[in-house]
């Protein structure tokens, strides 16, 4: 079972079927308390607000409890904010309850060590394993206790004194805020409310059922609409987790997270804010952002998808700013994680301070032609499978060859849904499309034949 069910950003399935059901839960309470948490004894628990979150908060509960561990209970907040105050709350680790940018039936868990951070590989596989062999030492005499933070979003808020300088610096910004019925929900049209912005909330009414559902950062279609509707000088939208942004100009049109983390860069590199002097996004981000980035006098590094590659590489190389193309943007100074908020509160400043409309600023380039499609498949296992085998991978080459160094082929196996991604980029909108399909073409080849 070893390093087959924590994907790049933890674990996840549908409620109450395994790995997301209360066995699970408890039996991984159990390890991770008696494997992580042997320097204070203390976790942290927080949570989204789909209807399924108390059901393993409870049973992740009972699992550290048995284990000796005390529990703290921050209830509903926000991926990013346990990420940025986990190393204040004295926990030796914490854990986020949440399937971000999946509907309410599923749902997942993350573990955050004591320093925020998301943990590697090579623990997430060791608990798995005393997951699966079940053997845990339990003591009739040493039981934890749980314990109630209601300050953890109070505690967060106040990161946000480290970004803005005026009392109400977003004075005359007319802004919509799409919320996805998650974290975010009550926590961020209020902040932009006390920095003086007009604001139009959506998704802000979470049941338990509604989170992302036709709303936030994967349906932002109602976004749009209400941007152009209102006059409004940018639309934007959280996922249920808080941890990606989306953003729209005054026109209503998506902003690509690409030219987002360009701008920001140039915005924060203008205004003395800016540590290093490099830029990091991923393989599948497009290749004019490169040109774009170093035109601008910074390095760029590209790596590997997801954001704890991007982090681990911003802390190699010393720079302020990393992201990708899902919305996942990582403001160093300000936060340890993708924090949805904290990017759009920067983008805000950014623009006032500019004087123009966003549709003024946006494109800041032009892309490179691309093709980026998530093809689905029945399973994780059928994932893992269709991406190693031979067909596919020989039309990865053959993309690669007739690519010729003008651009870039990637294919994502999906960490925490059963799909595989294409992507591919370049000069050549005939070549790239025509690569594009052949790959598309054998990962589907692959699932009829399976």
């Amino acid at each position: 079972m070893a390093g087959k069910l924590f994907g790049t950003d933890g674990v996840r399935g549908v409620a109450n079927q395994y790995p997301m059901n209360v066995d699970f839960a408890s039996k991984l309470g159990m390890a991770c308390g008696l494997e992580i948490c042997k320097n204070r004894g203390r976790v942290a628990i927080g949570r989204d607000t789909r209807i399924s979150g108390e059901m393993l908060q409870s049973s992740l509960t009972a699992g550290f409890l048995a284990a000796g561990v005390d529990v703290v209970l921050l209830g509903v907040l926000p991926t990013p904010a346990i990420t940025a105050i986990t190393s204040e709350l004295d926990v030796d680790m914490s854990v986020m309850i949440t399937a971000s940018h999946n509907p309410y039936y599923d749902n997942g868990i993350k573990l955050i060590d004591a320093d925020g951070e998301k943990f590697s590989d090579e623990v997430t596989s060791k608990i798995e394993t005393l997951v699966a062999e079940g053997n845990f030492e339990l003591s009739h005499e040493k039981l934890g206790r749980i314990i109630e933070n209601k300050n953890a979003v109070d505690l967060y808020l106040q990161k946000l004194n480290a970004i803005v300088e005026d009392e109400r610096p977003l004075r005359g910004l007319k802004v919509v805020l799409d919320c996805a019925n998650g974290c975010f929900a009550g926590i961020m049209p209020q902040v932009f409310k006390n920095l003086g912005a007009g604001v139009i909330s959506l998704g802000n009414d979470p049941d338990g059922y509604n989170i992302n559902r036709d709303c936030g950062s994967q349906h932002p279609e109602k976004l749009y609409e209400t941007v152009k509707g209102s006059h409004a000088h940018v639309g934007i939208a959280v996922d249920g987790d808080g941890d990606r942004v989306l953003v729209c100009d005054d026109n209503g049109t998506k902003i690509p997270a690409e030219a987002l983390i360009a701008f920001l860069a140039r915005y924060l590199k203008d205004n003395g804010k800016y540590k290093g002097n490099a830029v990091v996004s991923t393989v599948i981000s497009n290749t004019a952002m490169e040109r774009y980035v170093k035109s601008l006098g910074f390095e760029y590094y590209s790596v590997k998808v997801g954001e704890r590659a991007i982090i681990a590489k911003m802390k190699e190389v010393g720079c302020s700013l990393g992201g990708e193309e899902s919305g996942h943007i990582v403001a160093g100074d300000y936060c340890k994680s993708g924090d949805g908020m904290i990017n759009a509160l920067l983008i805000c400043l950014a623009l006032v301070k500019s004087g123009k409309k966003m549709s003024e600023i946006f494109p800041e380039f032009k892309f490179d032609p691309y093709v980026f499609v998530s093809v689905a498949v029945k399973d994780r296992e059928t994932v893992h499978k269709a991406a190693a085998s031979a067909e596919v991978l020989g039309a990865v080459a053959k993309a690669e060859e007739k690519m010729a160094g003008n651009g870039r082929v990637v294919l994502h196996p999906s960490g925490t849904e059963p799909k595989i991604r294409v992507w591919v980029s370049g000069s050549d909108e005939k070549i790239v499309k025509e690569s594009a399909d052949m790959i598309i073409n054998e990962v589907k080849k692959f699932q009829e034949e399976k």
